[in-house]
């Protein structure tokens, strides 16, 4: 059972594709927001098109995670034997990506005004059983849309008395009219690990661009660039060490789940991250925050 406070001005709870959502119809922007795994699918200025990419053979179904918006990689991102010692140790369920954008969060609050909507859900696993392993830890995620950004915000707090590792990702995925001719700026003489050449690590040169499978951990943050066919979008992050860059090329499009063939060539991944080799760790009472902000130009 999920529970709420009351939703705000321009925000209501619905149930779209036979999911709880948090919907804001503001008259400067339109957003959605699921509760299963926080996960926010859409973001639209007035008159503008979705800011996300969402593949149109998204599933909704429980315990699935949606392909496409911002699924939250939370508490440890990729795969378990590929995290430090400090978080794979802790790790039960060998899956990828953590257990945050499968599970139901809860709607703390929303606040709204003729500017902003604000929204906040919250994640305890620490009253889950253990199936995911041991994780006293709490996540509190924060959405603040206005009419040219948006906002979000993750943060952990440790519950536990003894140090706690963990890594994560807002896994941001990003529509374009040809990824062919999209670049990413931001990364010039950045160190980067690169999965597809046996995690070997380079140094990059210029802008980041695309004539294949990708699949980069850059040991960096922002400010970063996007520069696809229909414009410029621009990211702005804090608390982050590694920025995750993926596209899956026409051979993994393939083999994806709920992902078409031909899609790669219509999105790409830029992913606000703390991913191998880079973790966070929290002592008793702390807290981390990595937020990312999106605008345009």
């Amino acid at each position: 059972m999920t529970s709420h406070t009351s939703c705000a001005l321009f925000t209501s709870l619905t149930v779209a594709n036979g999911q709880e959502a948090v919907e804001i119809q503001h008259p400067q922007f339109f957003a959605r927001i699921y509760l299963q795994g926080a996960h926010l699918t859409h973001f639209a200025p007035a008159e503008s098109d979705n800011w996300l990419w969402l593949s149109p053979t998204a599933r909704y179904e429980a315990g699935v995670a949606i392909r496409g918006g911002i699924p939250v990689c939370w508490p440890w991102f990729g795969d378990p034997a590929r995290n430090p010692p400090a978080v794979a140790e802790r790790i039960a369920r060998q899956t990828a990506h953590g257990f945050a954008r499968t599970l139901p969060w809860t709607l703390e609050r929303t606040e709204s005004s003729s500017q902003h909507v604000e929204v906040t859900l919250s994640l305890e696993p620490n009253t889950l059983d253990h199936a995911f392993g041991d994780w006293p830890v709490r996540a509190d995620i924060t959405f603040r849309f206005t009419a040219d950004s948006c906002r979000i915000s993750l943060t952990t707090r440790s519950l536990s008395q003894q140090p706690v590792a963990f890594t994560e990702a807002l896994h941001t995925y990003f529509p374009t009219k040809d990824v062919a001719e999209t670049t990413v700026r931001g990364f010039d003489a950045t160190r980067y690990t690169d999965t597809l050449r046996q995690w070997q690590t380079f140094d990059q040169s210029g802008a980041i661009r695309f004539d294949g499978e990708t699949d980069r951990i850059y040991h960096a943050g922002g400010p970063i660039h996007i520069d696809s066919p229909q414009g410029t979008t621009r990211l702005e992050t804090q608390g982050s060490d590694s920025t995750v860059v993926w596209n899956p090329g026409p051979e993994k499009a393939a083999r994806l789940s709920d992902f078409p063939d031909t899609a790669w060539k219509s999105m790409l991944c830029v992913e606000t991250a703390n991913a191998t080799p880079h973790c966070i760790r929290l002592m008793e009472g702390q807290s981390h925050t990595t937020s990312l902000l999106l605008s345009k130009g």
